[in-house]
């Protein structure tokens, strides 16, 4: 099996010390993290990584059931490219004498779908995304009009064939009800003792 791009995603609950955890994962296996993600997600309470490596699917199926194996840890998938929906956002510092003098920056700038988000009289900031490709190509239009600083965001993505992990849990909690629920039942047990 050749290796390829996959974007696993990992649904947890928000606990200090699970990101050091599951990254230790990655590094015994020698796995390099090419681009990783932490944001809440729909449901209250529950964080998600996006976390982008290159590696066979077998590897990555494997580690993804690893990761799960962590308490703290929901659910965790693992996608190649086509069954996701992903985006970066990158932002260029540029010149601002530059763009003021050549026209021709400002209509490359539109083409690739960049905007101003700080103009002061030593730079210009532009902001675009997209994927990996489109904001590299970016990079070599600005670079002869001198390009000073470049900076990209980790990947985010949504998975294209998924009915969304909120109903997941949903169906995780009526296979496994919570502590509160259990808890419950244990005190109706405990009434129809006593009231025998």
């Amino acid at each position: 099996m050749s290796k390829q791009e996959f974007t696993v995603t990992v649904y947890t609950e928000n606990q200090i010390g699970l990101l050091n955890r599951i990254a230790i994962m990655f590094s015994r296996r020698k796995i390099n993290i090419e681009s990783l993600n932490t944001s809440p997600s729909e449901v209250e309470g529950i964080h998600r990584f996006t976390i982008v490596i290159n590696e066979t699917e077998d590897v990555v199926r494997k580690l993804a059931r690893q990761i799960e194996k962590q308490v703290e840890v929901l659910k965790a998938y693992f996608n190649t490219n086509e069954e996701i929906v992903w985006q970066e956002l990158a932002m260029y510092k540029v010149p601002t004498d530059t763009i003021a003098e050549k026209v021709k920056v400002e209509r490359l700038l539109r083409e690739h779908g960049a905007r101003a988000v700080v103009i002061r009289k030593d730079y210009t900031v532009f902001e675009t995304t997209g994927q990996r490709e489109e904001t590299d190509k970016l990079i070599s239009v600005l670079e002869p009009y001198g390009l000073i600083e470049f900076v990209r965001s980790a990947r985010v993505a949504i998975i294209k064939a998924s009915s969304g992990f909120h109903e997941k849990l949903k169906e995780f909690e009526e296979a496994e009800p919570s502590e509160v629920v259990v808890e419950n039942e244990f005190l109706d047990k405990q009434d129809e003792v006593f009231t025998m």
